[in-house]
């Protein structure tokens, strides 16, 4: 018999079920809504809310519902200005930590700095960060593509589901280049404490086992991060977005075995990897 364990801290954060809350109770008490984008990046949670009537769609222009869901992501404020603007309703399902990012990126942007934004220039809460600076934007995980105004004002932050140490470490490097150059620098730490969480804990399981199961959609950052940082620990890592991926020779002459997720995988996904690992000999 396989033991099984479940990380300390594992799957949907506070943020993703709020927003994921928030669209269920729309569907139920109102009706049918549009939702710019996937509401969080997890294939399970976006086909179960379509089929409730949650309609995914790329742009304003596609929708044919009375009202649109704002990702857990965020979004630029004249996205905000221009669903009312078609007098379309809008629930806003902003993540609260990303909306204080915005709110720093805004903030800041207002005062005269450039913002610089620790994150991926592709992700869609960097994105919305950036439209949020008027202009006055850029996103970078490298310290040397920092843009450095000569005699400016240089802001900080961070997307919201990079680790701690990171940011701080892309801080340290950027005060290094901006020495002598830059008149001033503010940093605020706008990365989400959850996301450390998780990390840890997974860290903290990979201790005890011989192998690790990280449950999430491969299009969610966060959970391949999640995967790197289990790899990085040595143990035998698995990422998969479903228990029919699970292959059963991997618990081959295993005695002790993980399983974390992402903080966009909902609770269902993680239970149907436990219940196909006990069919395989686990015990838990």
């Amino acid at each position: 018999m396989i033991a099984i364990e479940l990380a300390r801290v594992y799957g949907f954060c506070p943020g993703v079920r709020r927003a994921v809350e928030m669209v269920e109770e729309h569907l139920r008490e109102r009706g049918p809504l549009a939702t710019l984008g996937a509401i969080v990046h997890n294939a399970r949670v976006v086909d179960r809310l379509a089929s409730c009537g949650a309609q995914g769609v790329r742009a304003l222009d596609e929708v044919n519902a009375p009202a649109v869901a704002i990702t857990a992501h965020g979004a630029g404020l004249e996205v905000v200005e221009e669903i009312r603007r078609r007098g379309l309703g809008l629930v806003d399902t902003t993540c609260p930590i990303v909306k204080r990012a915005q709110e720093a990126a805004h903030r800041l942007s207002e005062a005269g700095f450039t913002v610089l934004i620790y994150g991926e220039a592709a992700h869609p809460e960097v994105q919305g960060l950036l439209a949020w600076t008027g202009g006055k934007g850029h996103a970078t995980l490298v310290p040397t593509d920092a843009p450095l105004p000569k005699g400016g004002c240089l802001a900080v932050v961070s997307q919201t589901t990079k680790e701690r140490d990171a940011f701080w470490e892309f801080v340290q490097a950027v005060v290094g280049q901006g020495q002598g150059v830059l008149r001033e620098l503010q940093v605020v730490d706008t990365t989400c404490p959850e996301t450390g969480r998780r990390y840890r804990a997974a860290q903290e399981l990979a201790r005890r086992v011989e192998a690790i199961f990280v449950v999430g959609s491969r299009n969610s950052a966060n959970t391949r991060r999640l995967a790197e940082v289990v790899r990085a620990t040595g143990v035998r890592t698995h990422f998969i977005e479903s228990e029919d991926e699970i292959v059963p020779d991997w618990l081959a002459e295993m005695s002790r075995v993980g399983v974390t997720a992402g903080a966009s995988t909902p609770d269902e996904a993680v239970q149907a990897v436990i219940r196909r690992l006990r069919e395989l000999g686990g015990d838990r």
